[in-house]
């Protein structure tokens, strides 16, 4: 009989197996859980659907058939809330922050390294074993629970 437990979700990703005493974050000298430990995929999942869909209604609301509205503002927005405060609207509802591997604030030139990926979309869909994106990889920045 197959344990629930032994499937997972596939919101927590792949099932990665691991040596005794790692997790994901242990590398860079991040805790397991709590404060300051990565934020798992469900949480930057979640928060990137609010902003997309807050920047699609403010698209609507402004009433332009412009199809590069929304991903505009969603750019724009993800950019300007990044570099200055470490999060988007999104990322702040569900307790999550942007930081560099120095523990500040991205700044101006990372925000937009990983504004311009994240609007790719597939550089946020390919993440290594410390569940860091291409995005945050060739920014240099990490997601991690507030």
């Amino acid at each position: 009989m197959i344990n629930r437990d032994d499937l997972g979700s596939w919101l927590e990703g792949p099932k990665i197996e691991r040596e005794d005493g790692d997790w994901p974050g242990r590398r860079l000298g991040l805790p397991e859980t709590g404060s300051h430990s990565l934020a798992p995929a469900w949480r930057r999942l979640l928060g990137l659907l609010v902003d997309w869909f807050l920047c699609l209604a403010i698209a609507n609301l402004i009433g332009s058939s412009n199809p590069f509205l929304a991903p505009g503002l969603f750019a724009l927005e993800h950019f300007l809330l990044v570099s200055t405060l470490g999060y988007t609207i999104g990322h702040r509802i569900f307790g999550i922050e942007v930081r560099r591997l120095d523990g500040h604030v991205p700044g101006f030139l990372k925000a937009l390294i990983r504004t311009a990926l994240v609007v790719l979309v597939i550089p946020a869909l390919i993440f290594n074993r410390d569940n860091r994106g291409l995005h945050d990889l060739a920014a240099g920045t990490l997601i991690l629970k507030r």
